[in-house]
């Protein structure tokens, strides 16, 4: 690396920023990776964000800020994340984007100093709701407990207008895995039936969470026991599918009664669970068995793959 002092307002000047279209200066910025080191790269990059207003370019450098990973850019995307407001009184989408993208880079850092700034924009109410989800998704990946209470506060929130955000908390707290949110997510799955049932996705992501966290907790297998009667498909799957990967020894029978379930979809994910779990026995008994005639073409195709890995 030169020890050369950059003058990064000519090298943006060069690339065009002002003068150029936002494409070609995009264009320009990239190709700025064949002349400078990953140093100086993270240096060019953060005077970009720090000095370049146009959200279209802002977002390719934060693209290409990513491969670099420094603390410093971190920095300047929380504060962009936080600060970055448009002049209207409804946020502009090229900006709600933006913000978007930004907490997404930060969860690329798994680094727990983000925290702050993430809660502060999910906590808030009055933040588009792109951006609140966004940041839930973060701190998922980010993967830091201390999330964990802010996350089941919005997931039982019944004031919360976005059940998309409410998703997106669910499944953040899956991927976090803290056992502290069983009780939590089980509490809600179990005494407000009546406004998860308004929201399906909602019940969708909190057994899909639950199926993350500890699954050989029995108030775990209990609640995804009676997922298995729930009325939508997607909630009976899922759990099915967290069923088969825990180590319960009942996984096997609280399975089999799904082979006769009324919707098709959950029939074959049952045979396919109940297969990765006994072997190809149960694909036998299911095709010589009484059962619907998909599901026994589904068993003679599984019996294919079966004996070609044999093979």
């Amino acid at each position: 690396m030169s020890n050369t002092v950059l003058d990064y307002k000519t090298i943006l000047k060069k690339c065009g920023v002002g003068t150029a279209s936002p494409s070609n200066v995009v264009k320009n910025i990239a190709n700025l990776e064949e002349f400078y080191d990953s140093v100086e790269l993270v240096g060019i990059y953060n005077y970009c964000l720090l000095n370049i207003t146009d959200p279209a370019i802002l977002m390719s450098v934060i693209r290409l800020s990513n491969d670099c990973k420094a603390v410093s850019t971190m920095n300047i995307l929380l504060d962009i994340l936080v600060n970055k407001k448009s002049n209207d009184e409804t946020e502009d989408d090229d900006i709600v984007n933006l913000r978007v993208m930004c907490a997404k880079a930060v969860s690329n850092y798994k680094d727990t100093s983000a925290l702050g700034a993430l809660l502060y924009c999910l906590n808030n109410k009055e933040e588009d709701y792109k951006v609140r989800l966004a940041c839930a998704d973060a701190l998922g990946k980010i993967g830091d407990r201390y999330a964990v209470e802010p996350l089941i506060d919005v997931v039982k929130d019944e004031e919360e207008k976005s059940v998309y955000l409410k998703e997106s908390a669910a499944s953040a707290l899956g991927l976090i895995g803290d056992s502290s949110a069983i009780d939590p997510l089980i509490s809600i799955l179990e005494s407000k039936q009546a406004f998860l049932d308004k929201f399906t996705f909602l019940k969708e992501k909190i057994v899909e969470a639950l199926g993350r966290l500890n699954i050989n907790n029995k108030k775990v297998m209990k609640a995804l026991k009676n997922s298995l009667m729930d009325p939508s498909p997607i909630v009976r799957i899922n759990a099915i599918e967290a069923i088969m990967n825990s180590e319960d020894e009942s996984a096997f029978d609280l399975i089999a009664p799904c082979l006769t379930d009324d919707n098709e979809e959950v029939r074959k994910n049952a045979l396919i669970a109940l297969y990765n779990l006994d072997g190809r026995d149960i694909l036998d008994k299911v095709k010589d068995g009484n059962y619907p005639e998909t599901l026994k073409q589904e068993a003679i195709e599984l019996i294919k793959e079966y004996e070609e890995d044999d093979d």
